[in-house]
């Protein structure tokens, strides 16, 4: 199993409309970053992934669960992009602000903090265990 934070407009598409999808998933789609679509094509069944909500929130809200390998975008003409399907498996007790994030040393390489813009994003299994440890 590996672990993504995965980045979300929470105006476009937020935690509740991911829950509101129920155990079917949504498809994670759009993503039209190269480096972010390769992460896309490396998840699989069982990854588990930080939904981080973006915008004036700035804040990881919940953990989704990747329910099987990448598929084309239909959304995407060129046929280059890919999506995944994603679950809503949890709330946060209490969602992870960006600041608190920032202030944790043990998170000092959270891709978040190197590369805020991207839109998929690695998380090794300590920074999975510090990140849940700041609720």
């Amino acid at each position: 199993m590996a672990y993504w934070l995965l980045k979300t407009e929470p105006d476009e598409f937020s935690w509740a409309q991911l829950c509101a999808a129920g155990a079917g998933g949504e498809t994670w789609n759009g993503i039209r970053n190269h480096q972010a679509a390769g992460y896309l094509r490396q998840m699989g069944a069982g990854d588990q992934a930080f939904i981080y909500h973006t915008g004036k929130e700035k804040r990881i809200v919940g953990i989704g669960e990747v329910l099987g390998a990448c598929f084309p975008d239909v959304d995407d003409p060129t046929g280059r992009f890919v999506a995944v399907t994603v679950r809503a498996v949890a709330p946060l007790a209490q969602p992870i602000s960006l600041t608190a994030i920032k202030a944790a040393p043990a998170l000092a390489d959270f891709v978040l903090l190197r590369q805020g813009r991207l839109s998929v994003q690695p998380v090794t299994p300590q920074q999975w265990q510090v990140v849940l440890g700041l609720q």
